[in-house]
């Protein structure tokens, strides 16, 4: 059976996670999407944290508004094309990042091979993944 979603250790959950994101992250838009990050020393409780502690897994959240489209079908599928391009950049995101991916009215054109380079350009721009 084929794995959808992201594993556990890589999603972003709670709402104060988003709050953060949105508060302090640094943010990018492209053609069909909008990604904020926030990195482990940007926040002011993280810069709190010593060196030596151990930094989580890069967390993902993602949004898809019925602004996008009204069809919930639609809106999961947009959701689903996200989550398998993230799958493949997982391996190359440093530790302790938090992102949040939104997707803009365009979107529901937009092809895989679209959401990967986008994601994978915005992600380096943003400094989470090693660029090109």
């Amino acid at each position: 059976m084929l794995r959808v979603a992201l594993p556990r250790s890589n999603r972003l959950k709670h709402r104060w996670d988003f709050t953060a994101v949105y508060r302090y992250g640094k943010r990018l838009s492209t053609q069909h999407l909008y990604v904020r990050a926030l990195g482990p020393s940007e926040r002011p409780a993280d810069r709190l944290q010593s060196e030596t502690d151990k930094l989580p897994p890069a967390r993902i959240g993602i949004s898809i508004s019925q602004k996008v489209s009204k069809r919930a079908v639609i809106r999961n599928r947009i959701k689903r094309r996200i989550r398998a391009a993230l799958r493949h950049l997982l391996p190359r995101m440093r530790k302790g990042w938090r992102i949040v991916i939104v997707g803009r009215t365009p979107v529901v054109q937009c092809e895989y091979c679209q959401f990967l380079q986008e994601l994978e350009q915005s992600l380096a721009d943003l400094e989470v993944i090693d660029g090109y």
